[in-house]
């Protein structure tokens, strides 16, 4: 049976890929009571990033905004396996955050990170609204342009 989340995803189009295995010593998610810790996510597809370079330089605010909404995808996927398939069982997405890879001085981080926080809102709806922060980063793992991780509260 395919649950309302799966429904969503499949109208926007959105294949949610095997998540991604850490490339060091920690793990993808954590669930503690009926929250979901889920590790930052790079814009990662097929195991290959897809966003790379610094925002203000060589990646402009649209592709950035791709980025975040790809490495939203893949907390998803993350926050998939926590929830052992079944995505109808996440109550709210409670907290995003957002880091971007930027030239000193840059101040869109907020408009970058909103390629996630919009993806969080088709996807889940009302529960899909969430707190967030956007920072800028001096350089994130892989010369990735954004990295994203998330709390979230399940069923």
């Amino acid at each position: 049976m395919v649950g309302t989340v799966d429904a969503r995803l499949t109208e926007l189009g959105i294949d949610i890929p095997t998540p991604a295995s850490p490339v060091a010593n920690y793990v993808g998610f954590v669930v503690t009571g009926n929250l979901v810790f889920i590790s930052g996510q790079l814009p990662l597809k097929d195991g290959q990033l897809q966003y790379d370079g610094r925002l203000g330089e060589s990646v402009s605010l649209e592709d950035g905004q791709a980025a975040a909404r790809l490495c939203a995808i893949n907390v998803i996927a993350q926050l998939k396996a926590a929830c052992e398939g079944d995505l109808d069982r996440v109550t709210r997405i409670v907290r995003l955050g957002g880091f971007v890879n930027s030239v000193a001085g840059y101040k869109d981080q907020p408009k970058v990170i909103n390629g996630a926080s919009d993806l969080m809102a088709e996807v889940f709806a009302d529960a899909g609204r969430h707190c967030r922060a956007a920072v800028s980063a001096g350089a994130l793992p892989l010369d990735a342009a954004v990295e994203v991780d998330a709390i979230a509260e399940i069923d």
